[in-house]
């Protein structure tokens, strides 16, 4: 049986598919954009559009919630001051994948952004 299990695996353990997507979800709201792999992007992109949605309504609990799910003060305090805000309107759908032509040189892993839309 499946329970308990991720959907998305990536090949890694939980803990470090966790940290992972923490580090990811903190460096799309931080800089606009990611560039990493299609799998990985495919994976990231509930995580951020959740977190959007909970900054759209800026109360102390959600906050502390998105805290716990970014453990990066900083990304929080952009996540609702700068990118929720922009997103204020819109019912859902905040992030696009744009899937590139070249893969990486070392694997030729698919490569992919995931940014905001505008």
């Amino acid at each position: 049986m499946r329970h308990g299990n991720h959907k998305y695996q990536l090949s890694m353990e939980r803990s470090h598919r966790v940290a992972l997507m923490k580090n990811l979800a903190a460096e799309i709201i931080d800089h606009g954009k990611v560039r990493t792999t299609a799998s990985k992007a495919r994976a990231l992109k509930p995580v951020i559009e959740k977190l959007v949605t909970l900054a759209k309504n800026d109360t102390l609990a959600n906050r502390r919630l998105a805290y716990s799910k970014l453990n990066n003060a900083a990304a929080v305090k952009a996540l609702f001051e700068n990118v929720a805000p922009k997103f204020k309107q819109r019912p859902g759908g905040y992030t696009r994948m744009l899937k590139l032509a070249e893969a990486r040189l070392g694997d030729a892993a698919p490569q992919a952004i995931l940014a905001f839309v505008e």
